[in-house]
């Protein structure tokens, strides 16, 4: 795992480097576009910073290599193919088998349910609770790239490392910004 300033190093460097493969391609771009590219480069800078060995990186990764342009970014900041595409199959077949097990699991309550068990107060109130989970996990399953094909436990891991790799990234965003406010009251002086 990395530490906090080795993943903000790394991410910054990978950051600014996509900036400038994004930013050499055209001169004049509209905001919207801008904000778009910065997202983009920052979202793989960030993926890619991980080395793509967890699900949320993976599918970050994924899907950016989908749209022609922003392969080429891809490409240029994780390096060699290879190594994606291996942590990609591993991560993949974990999945399946994970998917397969809650299947299993959810048939056999399924079956129960058919069986036509009385209700009791208390088999209410775990009702109430099983869905207020199911839908709180359907809402963070969508909020975690690659989240849908996560069974819960595993979601939840990638849901903290993707909170804290996103708190890095805001750290670093707060910190440039921070530099560039204060070199321009600089300037102004």
């Amino acid at each position: 795992m990395h530490t906090c300033s080795k993943l903000k190093r790394e991410f910054t460097k990978k950051w600014v480097k996509g900036l400038q493969i994004c930013c050499s391609s055209k001169k004049n771009i509209d905001i919207m576009e801008r904000k778009k590219k910065i997202k983009l480069c920052a979202d793989i800078a960030l993926a890619s910073a991980k080395n793509a060995t967890t699900s949320w990186s993976i599918a970050l990764i994924s899907e950016a290599k989908k749209n022609d342009e922003s392969a080429i970014l891809v490409d240029s900041l994780i390096g060699p193919e290879s190594a994606f595409k291996q942590q990609k199959t591993m991560c993949h077949n974990k999945r399946v088998r994970s998917k397969k097990i809650l299947k299993k699991s959810c048939g056999i309550s399924q079956r129960m349910k058919k069986m036509g068990r009385p209700h009791k107060s208390s088999n209410l109130a775990t009702y109430i609770a099983k869905r207020l989970v199911k839908k709180r996990t359907q809402v963070l399953q969508r909020l975690v790239p690659g989240g849908e094909a996560m069974d819960e436990v595993s979601l939840i891991k990638e849901a903290l490392d993707y909170i804290l790799s996103l708190r890095v990234q805001v750290d670093v965003m707060r910190s440039l910004a921070n530099a560039t406010e204060a070199l321009n009251q600089s300037n102004i002086s």
